[in-house]
């Protein structure tokens, strides 16, 4: 079962429980889904897949930090509901602990390395985080390890 059938048929069960965070989840990525394939030329993989549910949970996110600051938990709260629903699709995210203990194998593979590699160093992170941690988790503890 694709992602696309198993959002079509949780989303059926939502509606049927009434269950509103569930519903509003599930049809923001229906509608993201629906998005990717009309312009993707009908059909998307799997990875494509998981870096836009990510995109849809980092968008959420960075509208509960706006909306926090203007201390507007009102409009946070739903957002949050929705971060929670879209999660249950993604693979389990690693900790921070492990997130820095890889990043520092990886490092010590590369030998010799300064804060100016950050970049090189970033863009292998990432590729090799893929899916598994946020980067802009990685980006800040690659930050404190190069120092």
């Amino acid at each position: 079962m694709n992602l696309e059938e198993k959002i079509n048929a949780d989303l059926k069960s939502a509606m049927l429980a009434k269950d509103e965070p569930a519903v509003r989840g599930l049809r923001a990525i229906k509608q993201a889904i629906l998005l990717a394939k009309t312009s993707g030329g009908g059909s998307i993989h799997a990875d494509e897949e998981l870096k836009m549910l990510q995109k849809l949970v980092k968008q959420r996110k960075e509208s509960v930090d706006i909306y926090i600051q203007q201390n507007r938990e009102d409009l946070a709260a739903p957002e949050k509901e929705e971060i929670a629903v879209i999660e249950k699709y993604l693979p389990a995210q690693m900790s921070e602990d492990e997130v820095r203990l890889e990043l520092k194998n990886l490092i010590g593979s590369l030998g010799d390395v300064s804060a100016k590699d950050m970049g090189k160093i970033m863009g292998l992170a990432s590729k090799h985080f893929a899916g598994k941690a946020d980067n802009k988790l990685v980006s800040q503890i690659l930050r404190e390890i190069l120092k």
